[in-house]
């Protein structure tokens, strides 16, 4: 069993119609691969990244997470996670604390003391 394009999925900004599988409430805003791989590692789920592949109606976002549920004599990886749905929702979950987020950037100031325009401004006369 394996879930396919994950990171659609979760996007809380896509509707259903545009493939969100979760609620809004519980979705987050615009995993990458990487994290949602990251979630899996966290989660003990094996899983495989395919950054070269894109989803045909929206080819700007790009990957794809390949994940296995179930071994092969059927047992779970996860008893937690017995459904794409539940691993869906635990991966909305961890992705929003994920270290990556969480690190907090420098914000940048701009001042009024840069570089200003200089000439006049207006139209030219002909």
């Amino acid at each position: 069993m394996t879930t396919r394009q994950l990171v659609r999925y979760l996007i809380w900004l896509k509707t259903i119609a545009e493939g969100r599988r979760i609620s809004t409430a519980k979705a987050c805003e615009n995993p990458t691969c990487v994290e949602i791989g990251d979630c899996c590692s966290h989660l003990k789920v094996p899983f495989a990244n395919e950054i070269d592949k894109a989803y045909p109606r929206d080819f700007m976002q790009v990957g794809r997470v390949r994940v296995l549920l179930k071994r092969e004599d059927g047992t779970l990886y996860n008893p937690a996670i017995p459904t794409r749905k539940q691993l869906m929702l635990h991966i909305a979950a961890l992705v929003p604390r994920h270290p990556g987020r969480t690190k907090k950037q420098e914000p940048v100031f701009t001042s009024g003391v840069g570089p200003s325009k200089s000439g006049k401004g207006g139209r030219k006369k002909r």
